[in-house]
């Protein structure tokens, strides 16, 4: 495998796609599976050895992914979304990282019998959590927005904060001379925030202008943006070494906070993008860990990683919330919850490799450490957070519900039809009559656009995790598809009528390529679905058990000229029919159905 460079890309390849298929599938944090796979195919089998198959281009290319991924943070950093929760964050991100790095030296310093130089170096690398981790552990357990709020800030805020620390100690540690140490943290401390925020706030600036003035072109905006990020964190390395990582922090955070900028192609093209290179890194950085001396400090590890979560996060958050209005089922989750991610690993790889050079001992001990913090917070967290936050009830509801954009009688009627079988619906209408007669039906209805930014910031969608796209106008329902495809996943976003193919589609009609599923039957438009409705009646049925008497089962059965709408399992999750959604009802699940009525004039057309 080592001489075959393209086979290694195909490995690396291959073994992304599935660590991250098998997270969304599993609805795990695709760490555990990144790191697992790298472990596997380099210290365990010996199938990949990064450092031979790289070279010297290794960490350069390291160091180079892990400022992209801090860009992306920094553009997620909108300061003004942080309001109400700007004392805890700001505590956890100062207060906080303080006791975290401390404790933890003196837990490594013990328990490892590591120097003082190592364990501070290794203290500042493990206090940061990051978006990486923080982002899926967060979509998969769902808590209040409140704690979400919390988490998601520390997460992006604690990475730039975390790695700064980090580069000081590590500077201190490798001067050596502790008898000019405060002289020159105080001279790094001014160079690296100097050359970090100087050359940051110009490249946010000078993006800033171009985007602005359209000085590049739409198709330009994702790849000349990445290249400049490079380019920023090269030169920023070239005048003072380390604070390149602080300058892409702030070029992301200055774009993010510039007033009427719109970012939102450069920030989803950045996050795909980080996708790939974390994958990457982690099984790159996981296939790099010596495991030699594993089986000698086994017991030690467990004992780190104990005391990390149950002793050292515990009393940081006792501290930093201490007169918030948080109660204790929150203080409690918020104290569970620190998973370690990709920038503990790669600033821990790179450290080692230069603490290696200037002959520093123990330094063989890092970068384990480091993964061995990191696999645990991440595997205890990620297979007990659901259940704690579910049991301290401050979870947000299963996402069961559906927001209906277009209020007419037709969408009226299936909303009625979902309410009747306790499931969350929710309007939306640019018409306020259409609106005001929505809640005049009992239902909760926005007035705008769904898909515009007052709606992202009002439009309360707890609960909500599909989308019908029911109004009269074709172009706003593909609109609606597009803004929700992101929120919701494509296969959770339905329209009237599928897609097609025909060239007289393709040259008029804009809204062809952007539908959604075809919602309960392809063959589906508007017209012909407001005749079945207006024609036939909604029946519930729910499907008999093994036991069900022959008789009830004929009088409670599916017809084949039924128009299947729903299917709601045991559990009261919500399957939609239509032409992508793959699912069989069992028994005991009920089926809503829209069947043609003797006593109305019939459809036009058959039903199947």
């Amino acid at each position: 495998m080592q001489d075959s460079p393209l086979l290694t890309i195909a490995l690396l390849a291959g073994l992304c796609a599935i660590c991250q298929w098998l997270a969304w599938r599993l609805k795990q944090p695709s760490i555990v599976f990144l790191l697992t796979a790298g472990l596997l195919v380099g210290p365990i089998l010996g199938i990949f050895d990064p450092t031979e198959s790289l070279g010297d281009a290794l960490f350069p290319f390291v160091s180079v992914a892990v400022a992209i991924i801090l860009f992306e943070g920094g553009l997620t950093l909108n300061l003004s979304d942080i309001k109400g929760h700007g004392k805890v964050v700001t505590r956890l991100i100062s207060v906080g990282v303080l006791i975290t790095w401390l404790l933890l030296t003196v837990t490594v310093h013990f328990v490892f019998s590591l120097s003082w130089q190592i364990s501070f170096v290794f203290g500042s690398i493990a206090v940061v959590s990051g978006p990486t981790v923080i982002k899926p552990l967060l979509r998969t357990v769902r808590p209040s927005d409140k704690i979400g709020h919390l988490l998601h800030w520390e997460g992006i805020l604690i990475d730039p904060v975390g790695v700064f620390l980090a580069l000081l100690v590590f500077e201190y540690v490798l001067l050596g001379q502790p008898g000019l140490a405060a002289t020159k943290i105080a001279i790094i401390l001014a160079k690296l925030v100097g050359t970090g925020l100087l050359l940051g706030v110009a490249a946010g600036y000078a993006a800033e202008v171009a985007l602005r003035r359209y000085l590049i072109p739409d198709f330009l905006k994702n790849v000349l943006t990445l290249m400049f990020v490079i380019i920023v964190f090269a030169l920023s390395e070239s005048v003072q070494h380390e604070s390149g990582l602080l300058a892409v922090i702030v070029m992301g955070v200055w774009l993010a906070n510039a007033r009427g900028l719109h970012i939102h192609e450069i920030l989803h093209f950045k996050e795909d993008l980080t996708v790939l290179l974390i994958s990457t890194l982690f099984i790159l950085l996981a296939a790099r860990v010596d495991l030699s001396n594993l089986p000698f400090f086994l017991g030690g590890v467990l004992l780190m990683i104990l005391i990390a979560q149950f002793i050292i996060r515990p009393i940081n958050v006792w501290v930093c919330t201490l007169e918030s209005e948080l109660n204790n089922r929150e203080r409690l989750f918020l104290a569970w919850i620190a998973p370690r991610g990709i920038v503990a690993a790669a600033v821990s790889s790179l450290f080692a490799l230069r603490l290696e050079e200037v002959g520093v001992p123990q330094t063989e001990y890092l970068v384990p450490l480091t993964f061995s913090l990191i696999i645990g917070t991440v595997v205890i967290q990620s297979f007990t957070a659901k259940r704690l936050a579910d049991s301290l009830g401050i979870s947000n509801p299963e996402p069961n519900g559906v927001l209906i954009h277009g209020v007419n009688g037709m969408a009226l009627a299936i909303g009625t039809a979902l309410r009747e079988q306790n499931i969350k619906v929710q309007y939306s209408d640019t018409s306020w009559s259409s609106v005001r007669r929505a809640r005049q039906s009992g239902f909760e209805a926005y007035h705008g656009n769904p898909a515009s930014g007052h709606a992202e910031e009002n439009l309360d969608l707890q609960g909500i995790g599909k989308l019908l796209a029911l109004s009269t106008n074709k172009d706003a329902n593909a609109l609606a598809g597009i803004h929700f495809r992101s929120e919701f996943g494509s296969n959770s976003v339905f329209t009237l009528e599928s897609a097609s193919d025909d060239d007289v589609f393709e040259r008029f009609d804009i809204a062809n390529r952007h539908r959604g599923n075809a919602l309960f039957d392809e063959t589906l438009n508007y017209s012909r679905l407001k005749r079945l409705v207006k024609s036939g009646d909604v029946h519930h049925i729910t499907l008999p058990e093994a036991d069900t008497k022959e008789d009830d089962v004929a009088q409670d059965s599916i017809r084949d000229d039924d128009l299947k709408m729903f299917a709601i399992s045991k559990a009261r999750k919500l399957h939609i029919y239509g032409a992508a959604e793959q699912f069989s009802p069992k028994a005991g699940w009920t089926v809503v159905v829209l069947r043609q009525s003797l006593d109305k004039p019939a459809a036009d057309g058959q039903v199947t």
